[in-house]
C-alpha cells in the first residue's frame, strides 16, 4: 500500500484528507501547532501545550465514527463562563495530552476512539510561537496577528527552533507521496517547512512532493499570487527537493461569487499561469475543482483526491 504524507493544517488540509481517506492508502496527516487564537490560544497558554485546533480538524476529517461523534468534537459553547469559544474536542485533547504525557500519545489514544482512517502526526511537542517580518520592515509575533496584520508577510520563522516529533520524521523518509495541501501559506503549511530536520527528512525520502495549490488568494499574504507565485515560495522554503508535482484548479469561478470574495474578503481567484508553472514542476495536474458549499468555495474533494490517487498509482 502507498504511503502518504500530508503536511498542513486547518480547512485545506481537513477538506484534502476528507477526501483521501476514501482511497486504498497509508495516509499519514502531519499538522502545524502555532494557531495561538481563541480558544486554542487560552488552551495553550494555561496548559503550555502545543496548538490542538488544527489537529481537531483534521481528526475529525479522518474519522469515520457516527456523526453524533463528530459533532460532539466541533460542539463550541456559547456562554459567559471561560468555556466560552472553546470546542468539546480541544479540550478532549488537552486533557489527553496531559493525562498521557505529550501531544502525540494524546492523539493516538483518541485516535483510536474516533476509528481514524490514517494517522495524525503533531509537527512538534514544543509550545512554538510563530514570528512574521512584514514588508514594511516590522515584526509580527504570533499565527493570529499574523493574520490579522495586512502589511504583507516577507518570511515566517520560529521564535525559538521547534524539535519535531519522530514520527513526523520517520513518516516523511518512508513516503511514497508528500503533499503540501491547500491553505494559508504563511500560517498552515509554512510552519511545518521552517524546521531544518523537516526539510532534511524530505530530502533524503524518494517521493515526489506535491503541492495542491490554493484555489483563492490570502489578503495581506498571497495578494494577487498565480499558481507559479505559490510555487516559487514553497520551493524558497525547501531544500535540495524542490516541489515535482502541482494540482491546479483550471475551471472558472463565476463572476457573481467571485465579486463576493474580492468585496466582502478581500480575496482574488488563483490565476492559472500553466506556461509558467511548466518551467518550474514536472507534472501538472488540472482540472475544475472549485464547488461551492455554503457560499464558500471549496475544493471537490473526492474529484481532487481521485486524480491524487490515480497520479499516485502512474508514478
Amino acid at each position: 500500500m502507498k504511503k502518504v504524507v500530508v503536511l498542513g493544517g486547518g480547512t485545506g488540509s481537513s477538506t484534502l484528507l476528507r477526501g483521501l481517506k476514501q482511497f486504498p492508502i497509508d495516509l499519514t496527516a502531519i499538522v502545524s501547532v502555532c494557531d495561538d487564537g481563541g480558544g486554542t490560544g487560552v488552551l495553550r497558554e494555561e496548559f503550555n501545550i502545543p496548538a490542538v485546533g488544527d489537529i481537531r480538524r483534521v481528526l475529525v476529517a479522518l474519522s469515520e465514527t457516527e456523526p453524533l461523534v463528530m459533532d460532539l468534537f466541533n460542539y463550541r459553547f456559547n456562554t459567559t463562563s471561560d468555556l466560552e469559544g472553546q470546542t468539546v474536542g480541544n479540550i478532549l485533547l488537552t486533557a489527553c495530552a496531559k493525562i498521557s504525557g505529550n501531544l502525540s500519545d494524546g492523539i493516538e489514544a483518541l485516535s483510536k476512539v474516533m476509528n481514524l482512517k490514517g494517522k495524525v502526526v503533531p509537527l512538534t511537542e514544543d509550545n512554538v510561537i510563530l514570528m512574521a517580518d512584514m514588508k514594511d520592515g516590522s515584526v509580527v509575533e504570533g499565527e493570529h496577528n499574523i493574520t490579522l496584520c495586512k502589511k504583507g508577510v516577507k518570511k515566517v520563522y520560529y521564535k525559538e527552533s521547534p524539535t519535531p516529533t519522530k514520527e513526523a520524521i520517520e513518516a516523511l523518509k518512508s513516503a511514497d507521496l508528500i503533499i503540501l495541501s491547500m491553505g494559508s501559506l504563511f500560517t498552515s503549511i509554512i510552519p511545518n517547512l521552517i524546521c531544518d530536520d523537516i526539510i532534511k527528512a524530505i530530502d533524503e525520502s524518494q517521493a515526489k512532493v506535491m503541492y495542491a495549490c490554493n484555489m483563492m488568494t490570502q489578503p495581506g499574504e498571497t495578494d494577487g499570487f498565480t499558481v507559479s507565485d505559490h510555487i516559487k515560495l514553497l520551493n524558497g522554503y525547501l531544500g535540495k527537493h524542490k516541489i515535482d508535482v502541482v494540482v491546479a484548479n483550471s475551471g472558472e469561478i463565476g463572476p457573481e461569487i467571485a465579486h463576493k470574495y474580492e468585496t466582502l474578503e478581500q480575496k482574488d481567484a488563483v490565476l492559472f499561469d500553466e506556461d509558467e508553472v511548466k518551467k518550474i514542476v514536472k507534472d501538472i495536474i488540472s482540472d475544475n475543482f472549485f464547488i461551492i458549499n455554503n457560499n464558500l468555495i471549496r475544493h471537490d474533494a473526492m474529484k481532487l483526491s481521485l486524480q491524487i490517487f490515480s497520479y499516485l498509482l502512474k508514478d
